[in-house]
This record gives structure tokens, sequence and C-alpha cells, in this order.
């Protein structure tokens, strides 16, 4: 099937490009052929976000998103910031100690699974064509210039022989393809590598984010209320932070962010989210409610200093494809979207001059530069390295008085040129880390947890989760890090067993795997890389 432009992902930033495209088309009466492939089973069934929503990007796709029925139903009423200080105690800062980026007045409280389900709405309207269900799975690449993407063959049993049900991929071909397939996506991946798209920038860094939705008791509840906190129960040389969001219809949302160039090989994200419930300040709105839904996904947060080049020979990169969440306000969504209608434009600009596809659209540099987006990830440029090189207290120190007294337009930029995968310790070398087990009221295991997410795979089909060497996990990393894929994956995927012989393996159970992509990122040896599963594979999120 052939298309003027492809898009990869359903998500903000794919699904306001494929707007932003149609809309400039009908402005100029030129026909337009977009398509949108989503590896989700529909679109939404793989967004995770916390989300407070920041509407500036939706205002410019949709002056009359209200009139329109855009699912944004609780503005953000007040704000709450705490310094956990330990499992008990907290103290709740005050508006001068804080960031000016955290404050949220003018923001919502929202399911961006919801969002991008009515953006897709609207994207159909327009003439989009939407195949949620088909993950692409390989780039289509002639004479070095990218011309779209392939569908995924399904119908292959485990050892990748077809099945009766085979069906072979499909060829979408454009002229241009806009890759937003999200954080770490697997095809920017390879886009990175064969381009060198990120040989002139900091490397990336990420976080592992995690979510849960609660129905709690009215008297519990407080719609718009927004609380973050720093500190306990991560160590002070663990980087992130928790939220819980009161949103519509009694529900709480609540999750923990770790950013993953944490040191110690014992951590274990997952226990460590479970352990955050339970302090007096989160646990007196959770206490007799019911926990409805989980989920974790990994946030690329390196912001400027780490943005690649996003034009390539075909296509571009566009969201947190290619990193243009701003973590000074731990928001991506409306960044994510400017960064997809900044790619639209791009195209349509390219398109409109009769050009026949396959160029390097080079000029999308200039137009991103001069867009709010840029202004705003250069304001926040130094969140991030600060947090890293100093501490979360002394981090957060700086981020106030360079935020609050100077807009963030410091006359330096810091830097950080680690990789997030490199930093761990031996596992001798760490202390150990001893979890409580879960009580089953705020705190739960993996699997009860990944049932949350109604994860689904066919499991007669290849493992879509790569090993490069196939004795690393045993041979190298068991040894010096007590094999941290065991901790370090919120879903139970990775496991070490004994066989018959009372030998350790590695035993990788690819049904369990909710699309985080964390494996891919933390992984010592740079061993595991995550591919595309057979059709809609993965998580089905109903409202995250």
């Amino acid at each position: 099937m052939e298309f003027d432009v492809v898009i990869v992902g359903a998500g903000p930033a794919g699904l306001s490009a494929a707007i932003k495209l149609m809309q400039q088309a009908k402005a100029a009466d030129k026909e337009l052929m977009v398509c949108v492939v989503e590896k989700g089973s529909e679109v939404g069934a793989h967004i995770l976000s916390g989300a407070v929503f920041e509407p500036r990007a939706l205002q410019e796709l949709f002056p009359d998103w209200k009139s329109m029925g855009a699912p944004l139903n609780t503005p953000v009423v007040h704000d709450d910031i705490y310094l956990f200080q330990s499992e008990q105690n907290a103290k709740k800062l005050p508006a001068m100690a804080v960031p000016k980026t955290m404050h949220n007045s003018g923001n919502y409280i929202v399911s961006m699974g919801n969002v991008c389900r009515w953006l897709a709405e609207q994207a159909e309207q327009l003439g989009v064509e939407i195949f949620p269900g088909f993950p692409a799975a390989g780039l289509i690449v002639e004479d070095n210039v990218v011309k779209g993407v392939i569908t995924g063959d399904m119908g292959l049993d485990v050892d990748g022989s077809p099945k009766s049900s085979f069906e072979p991929g499909m060829e979408l071909r454009a002229k241009y393809t806009i890759f937003a397939e999200g954080c770490r996506g697997h095809l920017g991946k390879q886009l990175l590598q064969q381009y060198q798209l990120d040989k002139a920038c900091s490397p990336q860094h990420y976080a592992i984010g995690f979510k849960e939705i609660w129905d709690v008791d009215a008297s519990h509840h407080h719609p718009g209320l927004v609380v973050h906190s720093a500190g306990w129960p991560l160590a002070k040389d663990t980087s992130g932070g928790g939220y819980l969001y009161h949103a519509e219809n009694q529900q709480i949302l609540v999750g923990l962010i770790i950013d993953l160039n944490y040191s110690n090989p014992h951590l274990s994200p997952f226990e460590e989210f479970q352990r955050y419930k339970q302090h007096p300040v989160i646990k007196q709105y959770l206490a007799g409610g019911k926990r409805v839904s989980y989920g974790a996904r990994a946030i690329t947060k390196g912001g400027l200093n780490s943005l690649p080049k996003m034009s390539f020979p075909g296509g571009l990169l566009a969201g947190c494809e290619a990193g243009t969440l701003n973590f000074a306000k731990i928001k991506g969504n409306h960044t994510a979207m400017k960064s997809g209608m900044l790619a639209a434009e791009t195209i349509f600009a390219a398109l409109s001059a009769e050009d026949a596809g396959g160029k390097d659209l080079t000029d999308h540099q200039q137009r991103f530069e001069q867009s709010w987006l840029y202004n705003e990830l250069y304001c926040s440029r130094n969140f991030g390295p600060a947090m890293h090189k100093f501490g979360t207290f002394w981090g957060g120190a700086y981020n106030t008085i360079e935020q609050n007294w100077f807009g963030g337009k410091l006359p330096w930029t810091l830097k950080d040129n680690s990789l997030d995968h490199a930093q761990l310790q031996s596992a001798s070398a760490a202390p150990a880390i001893h979890y409580p087990k879960p009580d089953n009221q705020l705190s739960f295991d993996r699997l009860s947890s990944v049932y949350l997410s109604n994860t689904n795979h066919e499991e007669k089909q290849p493992c879509h989760l790569k090993l490069k060497d196939a004795s690393i996990p045993i041979r190298d990393n068991l040894p010096q890090f007590a094999e941290p894929a065991q901790r370090y994956c919120p879903a139970g995927v990775y496991e070490i067993i004994e066989n018959d012989a009372g030998e350790a393996q590695f035993q990788i159970n690819a049904q369990n795997c909710i699309h985080c992509k964390t494996c891919d990122i933390k992984d010592p040896a740079q061993n595991i890389t995550w591919v595309t599963p057979e059709g809609p594979g993965g998580p089905n999120y109903p409202n995250m």
C-alpha cells in the first residue's frame, strides 16, 4: 500500500502529526493520503502517562477543543509538594521552594489513553487511515532512503516457521515516514544507529514510571488535587519522585518514577513503588480503596542536551521517539504533540513544493528552533543533569533557583554524558535491600499486578525479547550483578531458575511483557533487544 505519509505510533505525537497534515491539506485544497499504524489492539491500549496535561499544543491544534468534547474534565485546583524524609516523616514545601515548572495552574488531570482515543476520532474524521493491531516491525530502506515500514508477520511458531494461520506482513510505502513510537522505539533505535543521528548529542537518559488507578471513597477524594514528592523510599544516590493525582469518578492515579541511572543492582523499582504507597501522605488517600489498573513504562528524559538529529533521508523522528519530554515539568504529552505538529508542517511544506519524497528534511531543525517547544526545552536543559550531579536535595535547590529566579536562562549548560546502563556497581559492593512482603491492601506482587494490565500475547510465537548472546545472563550478569533483570523488569519477565542438574538458567516469560522497554535500556551488557511481538500483543490499558 502506498501513501504520502506513514506515521508509526498512534500516541499524542503521531496523531497530532496526522491531524496537522490533514488540516493543512484541507486548507490548501490538496489531497493527501496519511496512514497511522499502531501496535496496540486499539488506539490507547499501550498509552500510559501520569498525567497532568498542559493544553497548549491542543489549543493550537483545536482552538475549540472544549466544545468538541475533548476529555479534559478535571482541572488542577491545588498542588502539594513534599520531601519524604523517611518512611513516616514528610515536609510540605512552600511554593517559594518549588521550581515554578512544578506548578500546574491551568492544567488538567487526564487519561492520555482517552485523549488519544479522542484525537484518533478527529484524525479519522479528517480522512486519516488508522490501523491498530499492526506493529511496524521493519524498515524499508532503499539507496539509504527510508521508503516506509513493513508490518509484522502473523501466525509464526516459536521457531519462526509459519503456522496454518500465517499471514505475511505488508509493505506500507510513503514519500515520508514519521516515527512516533514513544520511548526507546525499536525502529527509532535502528534509525539512530544507521544514520548516526545521536553522534553530536549527550547520551539519552531514561526513567521507569509506574502507575496504578485506584477507586477510593468519596471522603478520600479531592478532584483536582495534585501531590508530588521526592525522597523516600529512594536512596540518596537514586533520583526520581512520586505522584498522586485526584482524577474524576472518585479515582486516584498514583505512581513512582525512578531514574534508570541507579547504581545498586539489588534495587527493584517495582518494590520501591510498593513501599512508596505505604507512606502516610499517600496511604491516607488509598486506604480502603481498590486498585483497578497497573502499568509501567520507560520515560525518555534527557531533554535538549540528548536530542538527536530528527531528520534523515525519507523521514523524521517525533515526540518521545526523539526525546522531547520536559522533565522539569514531568510532562511530555504537550511537547510530543507540538513535535508531531512541527513534523507535519515540515513534511507538508516539502510535499507542497512537489517534492517526490526521500529527502533529508534538514530545514526541520530550524522550524524546531523557532518554536516554543525549543524554548521550553532550552529553559529546562539543566534540570536532569543538576539532579544527577548534585542529588535530589541540592539538585532540587539548584533547579528552584534557576527556574524561579532566572527563568532557566543561566549562561551555562550542565551535561550528563554518562550511560544509564553503565552505572551499576557490582552486587558484592552494593548494600543488599530487603523488601517487605506485600500486604495485598496497598502493596502487591508482580503477577497480580500484570493481571490488572490485561496483558496478553499469543504464547506460540517467536520471543520478542532477543538476546545477542544467550550466555551473558548466567556467565556475566549473574556473578557480577546478581542478574538485575530479575528486579528491574516490572512484570516478572526474567527469572533465574535451576534445571534438573541444579544449574542456573535464564528464563524469559515473554507473555508477561508490558512493553515498558526497561530491559532494552538497563541491561548492563546491552544484550537484550526489544522488538515488536505478533499482532496486537501486550497490555490493554482501558484508561491509563
